[in-house]
């Protein structure tokens, strides 16, 4: 098994709240991690249909059987039970009481959010990131692997190859997430939405015209990207448009949650496809972005993390805010090569927005990280040191 990052933090976390909350995308690894670090608790799947109707059907004598100590998996199968639950967390108050997880965020948050407000920790986990493939001496020796093979966790430890991987897990999230969890019946629609999303990886979002793109509303379009958020799929960056310049931009950009994934939907199977396609720059700033807010996940953060640009296309890729202000920038080029030149605007844009030397940062497609006069060069597989 390949460490988390995550794990020292939800072990703190389950000695300070009654109910510690993991929720990801599908097969991002959550139950093996919960196994493995509370080896002791009683594991119960709500996808195991005895179980599920049992809880279900008699929520008290379910929580009454399985009191303490328990890993609750798919927990968001029996939304019942969880005003049941908070009873049973505040009667005993202990800590580490349940550790739930879940891989529908939009059914287990609102579960979470209506019964167990202020009882439960919340994490999320990733596919895996490049620094834990890294320090599994696990990490793709080629850049283009990497975008290619993404880091969801079967890939690497049942060793399946992207192509064979890729087309079988989207169809199990269209009939499991979007069809069952939310209620989506236009299968073929949606799989045509996803794949259109895929294409504006590393974009500014129209919203209007990717409803256009694939034959549905606006209001559809944004229902759906909504499905897409809370499956972890996919994600929106928000323009940052306070005071540093005039006619920003104020769209948010689209990105998806896994390149390998994006890949798959954009038809790329092969690493020598990769580094003549189209898409490679937004594959790889899609990779870069993807690794900051992994990393902040893993520290049980939440990342504030925006982008900027104006009406010259003058653009900062990432701009990581703290205490209201820019704390850090982030310019990503897709070269192995660095040039100096790759700060040149990311060091004009620096000065006006008060952000150090010391926090500015050109991550590129190379191996190593260096210091220079004008901020940090940092490979992708070193994004975390950024966050930390």
């Amino acid at each position: 098994m390949i460490p988390r990052s995550l794990a020292e933090k939800v072990l703190e976390m389950a000695t300070r709240f009654p109910v510690v909350s993991i929720t990801g995308p599908r097969q991002s690894g959550k139950s093996t991690l919960v196994k493995s670090l509370f080896p002791a608790y009683r594991y119960v799947t709500l996808e195991d249909v005895d179980m599920r109707a049992f809880a279900q059907e008699d929520p008290r004598s379910f929580l009454a059987h399985y009191a303490d100590r328990v890993i609750l998996d798919e927990a968001q199968r029996a939304p019942e039970l969880f005003s049941y639950l908070q009873g049973a967390v505040d009667a005993a108050g202990t800590p580490g009481q349940y550790i739930i997880s879940g891989s529908q965020n939009f059914l287990l948050m609102e579960a979470i959010s209506q019964s167990l407000a202020g009882r439960v920790a919340v994490m999320n986990l990733y596919p895996f990131s490049a620094r834990e493939l890294d320090e599994a001496k696990m990490l793709p020796a080629r850049i283009d692997d990497l975008l290619l093979t993404g880091g969801y966790p079967r890939i690497y430890d049942a060793r399946i190859s992207p192509a064979d991987y890729y087309p079988s897990y989207i169809q199990t999230y269209l009939e499991r997430d979007v069809r069952a969890g939310a209620g989506i019946l236009k299968l073929s629609e949606f799989d045509r939405f996803l794949a259109l999303s895929a294409d504006r990886t590393a974009q500014v979002l129209n919203r209007e015209k990717l409803a256009r793109d694939c034959g549905i509303t606006t209001k559809t379009a944004e229902s759906w990207l909504s499905v897409l958020e809370a499956s972890f799929i996919a994600f929106r960056l928000q323009p940052y448009y306070r005071n540093f310049g005039k006619r920003v931009v104020k769209s948010p950009k689209l990105y998806l949650c896994d390149t390998g994934l994006a890949s798959s939907l954009l038809g790329i199977e092969e690493p020598e496809d990769l580094m003549f396609s189209s898409h490679r720059g937004a594959l790889f700033e899609t990779a870069v972005v993807s690794e900051v807010v992994k990393a902040f996940a893993a520290r049980g953060r939440r990342a504030k993390l925006y982008y900027w640009r104006d009406a010259s296309n003058k653009e900062i890729d990432l701009v990581i805010e703290k205490g209201a202000r820019p704390s850090a920038l982030i310019e990503v080029k897709s070269s192995a090569t660095y040039a100096p030149k790759f700060f040149n605007t990311l060091s004009e844009l620096a000065e006006l927005m008060d952000v150090p030397v010391g926090r500015r940062y050109v991550v590129y497609a190379g191996d190593e990280s260096f210091d220079t006069k004008k901020g940090e060069v940092v490979a992708l597989k070193d994004i975390a040191r950024v966050v930390a």
